[in-house]
């Protein structure tokens, strides 16, 4: 079945790339007409396909005669000629598909070609990168091509002004990082003046390395956060208590899920440490918070595999690339917890003021292509979540790398001293050889070896970046050794010096396999490029973690039971198929994973959807009054069907309270009384209150004046609409924490979470009702009609954190009249201040 599946799949790509080959003769049959053409007349083209295009032109039509042009416009400018299998990559994506190319074929000058057809609409591109290196490089090199072109190249960097950003949105390319993207998405949805926002509409996006972008990031979220002001002492008290814990005794590891957990021991001795008599009493969910974290921060995180400490900072490493990921901070207070462990200073919490996965950002753009050398293995992913089909293109010329099979070993160390025993002997030959490991600990351990041996080479992990185009560069000179944390997504070619490829070319040695097989073909892709010979070969033990974590105890048996030695490897088919499988195992819990965590975001995305495009009326709108005055009725409504409810009888509805709801938001003193409201029904009540309401709205207009009341009533609803959507994200993240213990009723998380996350929406949005309506009717206007951010923001990937630029900051609102506590509150209410809108201005505060 898998076979026919297989079968099935290679047809359906053979017959893709035959209809490719038809386009691409056709883009090559432009090719002598092109090349007639002088530089004015090839830049002509630009304004004479916008014309065609605004005429009613489709691209599509246009493509063949526009990719010949920037095809004869790469070979005058770059001096180099696209090859035919680039120009079917180019096709591939302007389809909005992924078009899967092997390492050294050239994807970044296949970009090019879409991205000047698309660029035509004059709607913008967006080229998408992993990392600022990257995107400065593409555009500067890729840059000369557009210009000369006559198109405009603009280039989004972290920390950049909103103006600097705002042009380099306006240009006719726009070279970026993901992050850096999603994030200008988050603070334009948070601006307090249309003219302040950065980003035009989502067009269409080209994504470099889209597997690592679009599948090993989905999980981390970005997100803005203010700081919360919390004592830190709390992560100081727990990180101590940690230093009496014995494994197993007082806590348990599952290795598998990383799940730390208190054992009854370990509680008891808890209770003793903080004096108190029963850890699980509901006063006590801010220790075991601490606790859970201090025990994550003990067991689970590793100094030098998941972060590293530099300047008094926790610095995390990230888990794909191996780069050191600056700025950013684990949530939820995990981050605090290793600051503790490491005797560092213990930084503030913070608290999510925007949120959004990659999956729903990319999601936005009206077409979307990404290209990559290893996507086969997660079609059905690309497929199911971003409508996007994975086209193998066939490579240049052919390769001839000589994928060695596996050699396994008993024990890790049996394995190191294989492995340095071959890069001796490697280096001797001459051959060059690129060492891949899986954390900065495995790199220095190789590293260590191979000083005892006196070989020569160059280390390139999370803690030497800096240097990495170069070392790259060099990684296939004759003789060159260098070491090289998970090469994923590193984006820069390794060219062969002289005389290696008669050496036998780059030879990859990878020291253990990744839970991905995509990040192996990845490392073994550096090889063998553009048909130069190579090899490849993974050394594993049964001490890795895959193997230890996917069932290797039967094959260390057979191995003990066969007396292997520690330094005797065994190659074989069954322990490879086994290592495959367990990698399979590992990615179809990932995808689970994303799509779960994408299902529990769409939640959030329908929400945000709406508060955005409610927030963008507010900004474009020049009167709200319309707004205003439907939210007053929603209250009044809302106000009498609480007060008046159906299965009750008049006699028992309760007049009084609803009287004294009317005049604490909409109304003043003596408006409505009790004796009129008694006369009438529900109906009749809501239409003489709202005929009050309107008197007294009209009375404010007249006394402010028109212009005065419209800004006073955006300020309103701004502030309103940020602080309630603040507090709802923080409120759902704490639901979404928790909502896995349904299932232990049988109910269905998603579902439930689904359900309150709705509830919980409507009473956000009668709650900012309520209080655009009481602020409008009640506040004084002096001098508070300037708009302001609700609380400090910093940007956040996922679970890290990194400071905007000072005027990036969002600054906490002041009160801007001075009342005393216990004074009667100035909106007429006649509660005391503190009871009344003092209460509502602590909490924006």
């Amino acid at each position: 079945m898998i076979g026919l599946l297989k079968k099935v799949i290679g047809d359906t790509n053979q017959r893709q790339v035959k209809k490719l080959q038809k386009t691409t003769e056709e883009i090559e049959s432009y090719a002598d007409e092109m090349k007639k053409l002088s530089d004015d007349g090839l830049r002509a083209k630009t304004e004479e396909f916008k014309r065609r295009y605004a005429e009613g032109e489709t691209l599509e039509k246009l493509l063949p005669e526009a990719f010949s042009v920037v095809r004869e416009a790469s070979t005058r400018v770059l001096g180099i000629t696209p090859f035919p299998v680039q120009l079917m990559g180019a096709v591939v994506l302007h389809e909005g598909d992924i078009s899967e190319m092997k390492t050294g074929e050239g994807k970044t000058l296949v970009a090019t070609m879409p991205v000047y057809l698309n660029a035509i609409t004059g709607k913008g591109v967006h080229v998408v990168t992993v990392n600022d290196y990257l995107a400065r490089r593409d555009s500067e090199e890729m840059g000369k091509l557009y210009n000369f072109l006559g198109l405009t190249v603009g280039l989004n960097l972290k920390g950049l002004t909103k103006e600097e950003k705002r042009e380099a949105y306006n240009a006719d390319i726009t070279h970026g990082t993901n992050n850096e993207f999603g994030f200008d998405y988050l603070r334009d949805n948070m601006v307090l003046y249309k003219e302040k926002m950065v980003q035009r509409p989502l067009h269409f996006a080209v994504v470099d390395e889209v597997d690592s972008i679009l599948i090993d990031e989905a999980r981390t979220p970005l997100i803005i956060s203010g700081s919360v002001e919390q004592s830190t002492k709390l992560y100081v008290a727990t990180n101590a208590f940690m230093r009496h814990l014995k494994s197993e005794e007082d806590y348990t590891y599952d290795e598998k899920t990383k799940n730390v957990q208190l054992t009854e021991e370990g509680v008891n001795k808890a209770e003793q440490a903080f004096k108190i008599d029963n850890l699980f009493d509901q006063r006590h969910v801010t220790l075991i918070h601490h606790i859970n974290q201090a025990l994550k921060a003990h067991v689970a995180m590793h100094r030098d595999a998941d972060y590293v400490v530099e300047d008094g900072q926790v610095v995390i490493v990230d888990q794909f690339t191996g780069r050191l990921m600056t700025g950013r901070r684990y949530s939820d207070g995990l981050h605090q917890a290793i600051e503790a462990k490491e005797g560092l200073q213990v930084q503030k919490e913070s608290m999510t003021l925007a949120s959004i996965t990659f999956q729903n950002y990319f999601r936005m753009y009206n077409k979307l292509a990404g290209m990559t050398g290893t996507a086969k293995t997660e079609e059905e992913e690309f497929r199911n979540i971003y409508n996007m089909n994975v086209t193998s293109i066939p490579t240049n010329q052919p390769i001839v790398r000589d994928d060695k099979p596996d050699m396994i070993y008993k024990s890790k160390e049996g394995k190191f001293r294989a492995v340095v025993r071959q890069i001796e002997e490697l280096y001797k030959s001459g051959q060059p050889v690129l060492v891949g490991t899986a954390s900065v600990d495995t790199s220095e351990l190789v590293s260590g070896m191979l000083k005892k041996r006196k070989v020569p080479h160059n280390v390139l992990n999370a803690k030497n970046h800096e240097n990495e185009a170069k070392i790259i560069e060099d990684a296939g000179q004759r003789g060159a050794v260098t070491i090289a944390t998970n090469m994923a997504g590193r984006g820069t070619d390794i060219k062969l010096g002289s005389g290696v490829r008669d050496a036998g070319g780059l030879f990859v040695l990878g020291t253990e396999r990744h839970e991905s097989r995509r990040i192996d073909n990845q490392l073994r892709g550096r090889s063998g490029r553009q048909g130069d010979p190579g090899v490849s070969q993974f050394y594993l033990s049964m001490e890795d973690e895959l193997m230890r974590r996917f069932g290797s105890d039967n094959m260390r048996g057979m191995m003990e039971r066969l007396g292997m030695e520690e330094d005797q490897p065994i190659e074989s088919k069954l322990v490879s198929r086994a290592v495959e499988q367990a990698q399979k195992r590992v990615e179809g819990h990932n995808f689970d994973a994303r799509k779960q965590v994408l299902q529990y975001d769409d939640v959030m995305r329908e929400q945000r959807d709406i508060i955005y495009a409610q927030r963008m009326e507010v900004l474009e709108s020049e009167n709200l009054s319309e707004i205003v005055k439907n939210m007053m009725k929603s209250v009044v409504e809302r106000g009498v069907s609480l007060y008046t409810p159906e299965d009750e009888v008049p006699e028992d509805w309760n007049i009084e309270g609803l009287v004294n709801y009317m005049k604490g938001t909409v109304l003043k003193e003596d408006d409505v009384t009790e004796r009129e409201l008694r006369k009438l029904e529900p109906e009749e009540m809501v239409e003489l209150i709202m005929e009050k309401v309107d008197e007294r709205y009209s009375e404010k207009e007249e006394e402010l004046t028109s212009e005065t009341m419209r800004e006073f009533e955006k300020v309103i609803m701004l502030r309103a609409v940020d602080r309630k959507w603040m507090n709802h994200i923080d409120q759902m993240d704490q639901l979404r924490q928790g909502i896995h213990l349904r299932a232990y009723a049988q109910n269905d998380p998603l579902r439930e979470y689904r359900f309150e996350g709705f509830n919980m929406f409507e009473e956000m949005v009668a709650s900012i009702e309520e209080e655009v309506a009481t602020y409008v009717m009640k506040a004084q206007v002096r001098n508070n009609l300037e708009r302001k951010e609700v609380a400090e923001g910093q940007a956040v990937h996922g679970n890290n954190t990194e400071r905007q630029r000072q005027n990036q900051k969002r600054r906490p609102v002041r009160r801007t009249e001075t009342v005393g506590r216990n004074e009667p509150c100035p909106c007429g209410s006649g509660k005391k201040y503190k009871h009344c809108h003092g209460r509502q201005q602590e909490e924006a505060q």
